[in-house]
This record gives structure tokens, C-alpha cells and sequence, in this order.
């Protein structure tokens, strides 16, 4: 590579009462046994601000994995406390962790489209790990919450590197979940562009181009009381992901948020175990 993608790095390091909440929330190996640092990278020429964690244990390579947060602007925005414990557990399970807050938002330069060409800053990572001595930059999965869904199903659409995904609370068709929720919607109209508005959404929902993703194992986790997005737009991608015969597992959480938060460790466990069984 000529050039360097990563213009900027820096470890995260917390007080010590931070520190004991993510190992009280994410568990002594998150902290213990992993790096998460503050990114600066390049993308389409754009300074934009991301993540990267990896196992402290940096004597072989690890497969790859890039997450995808919700939310829209700096809502939704992973600040360092959080980034500690997301990226440190996941990184602590054996995976080098590329993540993006999205042109134009925490200080990085553009404009946040939700959806548009933003979901650059999501191929743009994967060369990333070229520059990471300990990222085995031949296996990756991608994993999308809410928002973040809904741009891994793009990324998806157009990239084949990809062994697993991880779906959770994610969107898949955004004029329905619009319709569902006035507070979506208004998201949708502040950051999509009122030029061929109705076209757009079309474009980024992965209800209208299941065919055209990779027949890979996707895990579909949805919580059954989500007032934010429907847990209708998991079930109705995966009635489409049946027809095509695409290997995939549906898990709606009784009586869960959108956040899962009543069922954290089994969320968790669930993610391990795909990425166990189809990451390594």
C-alpha cells in the first residue's frame, strides 16, 4: 500500500470507575484481554472517525470483523466508554474490530446520507487491515445494529469477502418502518436527500434486493416489543431469505426493546457462537 489509510490512532484509556463499569457490563476478559482504539481514516478522501480493537495477545493473526452502529449524526455516536466495552468483548473473543461513525459525524469531515455514499466508510475499513500485521485480512464478517443493519445489508450487496453477518434490530425496509414510526421518518427526511426521496429508500432497503445478497449464514436477532423498528422487518426478510433458500436463524427476544437489554448475555452468546462457527 503506498499510502497510509490510517492518518491517526490512539488508544482509549479510561478512569479506573469507567473501567470497572465495562468489565461489570461486558465482562473481565472485554477488558482484560483487548485493545480499542480511536481512529482517524481516509475514505473517498474524507477524514472520517472510526475504531479499531484486537486481542492484547498480538502473536497471531485474527480474523476480521466490522460493526456497524445505529442512530443518525452524532445520535447514536459511539463515545470511547461504550467503544471500550462493544469492540473490547468482541475483540476479546479472537477478532481484530474495524468500526465507523460515518462521514460527518464525532469530528469527522462530509455528510452523514443514511445510506448514500456514507456506506463507503464502511467498505473503506477492509483495506484497513492491511496496515494491522496481526489482521488476517482474508476472513471477514460484518455485523449491523438498527441503522447499522441496514448499511450491512448494502455492503453486503456489493462485496463478496464476507463468511457470516450478524443482524440485529435492523432495518430492511424504510418507507414501512417510516410509516410505523413519525420519529424514523423524520430521521429519513433530515439525512436523505429530498431529491428521488421515495427512490432512495427503495435503493436501501434490503426487503427490495435479498437477491442480490450473498448466500452466506446470517444471524437475525430482534427484540419483540421494539417500538423503534418493528420486529415485522426481521420476520419479513426472513420469509424472503426462506424462499431463497438462504441459511439463516430468526431469534425474536419476548418482550425485549430495541436494545435487548433484557436479554444481554444471551445476545452475546448467540453472536459468539456464530462467529465461532462461522468465522473461524
Amino acid at each position: 500500500m503506498d499510502k497510509s489509510l490510517i492518518i491517526d490512532r490512539k488508544e482509549i484509556i479510561l478512569n479506573d470507575s469507567q473501567s470497572q463499569m465495562v468489565i461489570s457490563g461486558w465482562g473481565d476478559d472485554s477488558f482484560n484481554n483487548s485493545v480499542v482504539e480511536k481512529i482517524t481514516y481516509l475514505s473517498d478522501e474524507l477524514k472520517v472517525k472510526g475504531f479499531i480493537a484486537y486481542p492484547k495477545d498480538a502473536s497471531k493473526k485474527y480474523p476480521c470483523v466490522i460493526w456497524n452502529r445505529g442512530g443518525a449524526g452524532n445520535h447514536g455516536a459511539i463515545d470511547e466508554f461504550t467503544a471500550r466495552g462493544i469492540y473490547g468483548q468482541l475483540a476479546s473473543w479472537g477478532y481484530v474490530v474495524f468500526a465507523s461513525q460515518y462521514r460527518g459525524n464525532a469530528g469527522g469531515e462530509g455528510k452523514d446520507e443514511l445510506g448514500g455514499n456514507d456506506v463507503n466508510d464502511i467498505s473503506n475499513l477492509i483495506p484497513l487491515a492491511e496496515e494491522i500485521e496481526f489482521a488476517n485480512n482474508t476472513k471477514w464478517a460484518i455485523e449491523g445494529w438498527s441503522r447499522g443493519g441496514m448499511m450491512a445489508f448494502q455492503v453486503l450487496r456489493n462485496n463478496d469477502k464476507f463468511k457470516c453477518a450478524i443482524l440485529v434490530g435492523a432495518i430492511s425496509n424504510l418507507e414501512q418502518n417510516g410509516n410505523d414510526n413519525p420519529n424514523m421518518k423524520k430521521y429519513y427526511e433530515e439525512f436523505i436527500s429530498n431529491e428521488n426521496f421515495a427512490q432512495k429508500l427503495e435503493e436501501r432497503s434490503a426487503i427490495k434486493f435479498v437477491d442480490e445478497l450473498p448466500s452466506i449464514p446470517y444471524l437475525i436477532l430482534h427484540g419483540g416489543n421494539d417500538d423503534i423498528i418493528s420486529p415485522l422487518q426481521s420476520i419479513n426478510i426472513s420469509k424472503k431469505f426462506y424462499s431463497l433458500n438462504i441459511a439463516h436463524r430468526l431469534v425474536i427476544f419476548e418482550n425485549d426493546d430495541h436494545y435487548l437489554k433484557s436479554h444481554k448475555k444471551e445476545v452475546d452468546e448467540l453472536r459468539k457462537l456464530w462467529y465461532k462457527k462461522y468465522h473461524n
